[in-house]
């Protein structure tokens, strides 16, 4: 057949209307098939997890491409860590575990109740909705899936339009390992995403800005579905007087950089004591360059997701320098980022509440320093502002350390580090307060997508009886024994 002909016959790409209109249909045959077949048992569960292993490991080629023609330029290396890595790793902790956490788990029960006995069911809730970022578009797509798909539920997923490639590359990968009454992939969108909020899941997932956050909650409180909301926040990074500055600086430029800081753990500031801030300076200079000796054609240097974020990042350092911030460049090679995707990363002190830099979520290359003259005041300006989704400590001193964990909340911490908290396959992950809500990873994640279905068994002979009337005076000396005098 021709091309000219092939093309003919294709089949019409369906608008973001129609795709919208047909997601009632798609969530009931989900939910139809959840309803007929019954829950999954232990090997059914262990196949679907993989199914999505065999088609990362298969793929992560085609994924990294992929990743990069969305990006413009993503560094294959660093979808290899935060996209292959890290979620084939999880898969694997999974399966390790699935059977101990499907297990019904036995609770105490009352003296007065012997010989009965408690225990908690762990049941699939249904069809589970999962909406998934632009960032790390495969990762955060997959790991709610396998939470998901380990609690036996089915899965209906919306993935980012801000990476279309990928999105496509998620669909026709998901739909060669599974039917479609098992997961189903909806591409298009916002008017899109706004019907997949509104549709009444028996759980929803949704990885995105605390804005979207928002209004993804107000959808689905008219369903009443629970929704776990993974919202990000400005993260911030705290260097105790104790702890040298070089090693600091390192591990603090290497996360906010990496991915070109478009991770919504990257750390978005950080607090130095006062008399430590040009020392902090010269050190992420260093440490960049030596990281990336150029920025604009180095592949390991990633690209800004879209021209409307760069000339958002663009925005914040135009506010920021005319209220008064200075803005010190790290651009070892000296290039020009005229008409490029990437952005060349920056350094902001003097830097106020004041500045839409610290009002917003940086999520870019662009790092505020903030001096303070006594850990306590670093401490009071994290309280002092909404809950981080991470807190990045330096400290070797244990009562620094504890006094910063007892002192503060947040979604998650690294102590000494930043972001590799999120790839501890047995920990939870989640935000507080304006960072999110809920958790999955590690246990935690198929818990949530789970009913703990709680289950008394009578025993043959008991004494409950007493509590049914005609009451009397048996009772009266029953409650007595039980309440003391």
């Amino acid at each position: 057949m021709s091309q000219a002909v092939a093309a003919e016959v294709q089949p019409p790409t369906k608008t973001d209307t129609q795709v919208a209109e047909e997601l009632p249909k798609l969530l009931a045959r989900l939910r139809e098939a959840h309803r007929r077949k019954g829950p999954p048992d232990e090997a059914e569960r262990l196949r679907w997890l993989s199914r999505i292993e065999r088609l990362m490991l298969t793929n992560k080629e085609r994924i990294a491409d992929a990743i990069s023609a969305d990006f413009g330029n993503r560094s294959r290396h660093e979808t290899m860590i935060a996209e292959i890595f890290v979620t084939v790793s999880y898969i694997r902790y999974v399966k390790e575990n699935l059977r101990h956490w499907m297990e019904a788990e036995r609770r105490h029960v009352a003296f007065t109740f012997f010989p009965a006995r408690n225990e908690v069911l762990y049941q699939p809730l249904g069809v589970v909705g999962i909406i998934a970022p632009w960032n790390y578009p495969m990762q955060l797509a997959m790991a709610p899936l396998v939470c998901a798909m380990s609690a036996g539920n089915r899965a209906m997923l919306k993935p980012s339009e801000l990476t279309p490639r990928t999105s496509d590359l998620l669909a026709e990968l998901l739909s060669s390992q599974f039917s479609d009454d098992e997961v189903t992939v909806v591409t298009g969108g916002p008017e899109v995403g706004q019907a997949f909020s509104k549709l009444p899941f028996d759980h929803m997932i949704f990885t995105g800005s605390t804005a979207v956050g928002k209004h993804v909650m107000r959808a689905a409180a008219d369903n009443l579905v629970p929704c776990t909301l993974e919202l990000g926040g400005k993260s911030p990074a705290v260097i105790a007087p104790d702890f040298p500055i070089e090693t600091a600086a390192e591990r603090i430029i290497g996360g906010k950089l990496f991915n070109s800081g478009q991770t919504c753990i990257a750390p978005d500031y950080v607090l130095v004591p006062e008399g430590q801030v040009d020392e902090l300076v010269a050190s992420l200079k260093a440490h960049a360059a030596r990281m990336y000796p150029t920025l604009a054609s180095n592949p390991d240097y990633s690209s800004i997701v879209h021209p409307r974020h760069k000339a958002r990042l663009e925005k914040h350092l135009e506010d920021a320098a005319q209220k008064g911030a200075k803005l010190v460049p790290i651009n070892p090679a000296g290039e020009s980022f005229e008409g490029s995707p990437k952005l060349e990363p920056r350094l902001v002190l003097g830097a106020t509440d004041e500045m839409t830099v610290m009002q917003d979520e940086i999520f870019g290359p662009v790092l505020p320093i903030l001096p303070y003259k006594e850990f306590g005041e670093a401490l009071d300006y994290v309280n002092d502002h909404p809950r981080p989704l991470a807190l990045y400590i330096f400290s070797h001193d244990d009562r620094t350390v504890q006094r910063a964990l007892r002192d503060t909340i947040s979604g998650g911490v690294s102590v000494n580090d930043t972001m590799v908290h999120f790839a501890q396959d047995d920990m939870p992950f989640g935000g507080v307060g304006a960072s999110g809500m809920g958790h999955y990873h590690g246990r935690e994640g198929f818990e949530a997508l789970s009913k703990k279905k709680p289950v008394f068994y009578q025993a043959r002979v008991n004494g409950t009886a007493l509590l049914r009337p005609p009451f009397g005076k048996t009772l009266d000396t029953a409650m007595r024994f039980l309440l003391g005098k």
